[in-house]
């Protein structure tokens, strides 16, 4: 079926429109995953979403808007303990995001018969994205990207260099409680298209992929939103046109892409 025919359908118009939304977030926030080198925490704060959702769903209230206050809370949480206990960043991560996936099985034990809802989070259904979700996600990539862009020069400063960008004035604390806050929502957002297993991909194969091939940080920056669109106009259209689970299509289109840069890159060394 023709690509614009396929537009014709108001559940892939809006499927299209969130994913290339949270392409274009999770590529912005996804440089500086790479550059801080928490690829650890997208995938933690996915799993420990799963508390949230299943409070929601436990409650008999919308999941998703749970769930994004629950991530924002372990950020926070994260983001605190960092600052009183001499444990490295992964290590508390590794504990909180355990901790928070214990307490959603337990209270899935609660939870009456068949869950879609609770599937879908699990994983991922970005065809089913209703009006609803993709206001939300419109509303918070909106606030994110202006915060990122307006803070760009001190965000990159801080996160090359932190001991230099605190001397020069910068402040590193409220940019990296920013930075986790901003993750967490971008990675519950991303949950809903890509399920909790394979979310934190995506945030990480765009910057990944354009880090083999940029030559300078701008090139760097703008290939990583580009590879995110590529990645997923690819994969929803795979995923429409051969009937495969649309995350695991995403994700894998943009594994392919990954090799096929690095394979390039080797024989251009």
């Amino acid at each position: 079926m023709p690509l614009l025919d396929l537009l014709a359908f108001p559940f892939l118009q809006r499927a299209l429109l969130a994913g290339l939304l949270l392409g274009l977030l999770l590529a912005c926030l996804g440089v500086y995953v790479t550059l801080r080198r928490m690829a650890f925490f997208g995938d933690g704060i996915a799993h420990a979403s799963l508390a949230g959702i299943a409070i929601a769903i436990l409650a008999g209230v919308a999941p998703l808007p749970v769930a994004l206050i629950w991530a924002i809370f372990v950020a926070a949480f994260i983001f605190f303990l960092e600052r009183k206990v001499k444990l490295p960043t992964d290590s508390l991560i590794g504990i909180l995001f355990t901790a928070s996936m214990a307490l959603g099985v337990i209270l899935m034990r609660f939870t009456p018969g068949y869950q879609p809802d609770l599937v879908s989070y699990l994983f991922g259904s970005i065809l089913s994205i209703q009006n609803i979700d993709l206001w939300i996600t419109a509303g918070i990539t909106l606030v994110i990207l202006v915060w990122l862009f307006s803070s760009f020069k001190s965000l990159t400063y801080s996160s090359l260099a932190e001991e230099n960008a605190k001397v020069s004035g910068v402040r590193v604390s409220l940019q990296t409680f920013l930075l986790y806050v901003s993750l967490a929502l971008a990675t519950v957002l991303g949950v809903k298209m890509l399920g909790i297993v394979l979310v934190s991909a995506l945030l990480i194969l765009p910057s990944a992929t354009s880090r083999l091939l940029a030559r300078n940080f701008q090139q760097y920056f703008i290939l990583s939103i580009i590879i995110a669109e590529i990645t997923i106009l690819a994969g929803l259209l795979a995923s429409f046109q051969f009937d495969l689970p649309s995350g695991a299509s995403i994700v894998l289109t943009g594994t392919a892409i990954f090799c096929l840069a690095a394979i390039f890159k080797r024989k251009t060394v």
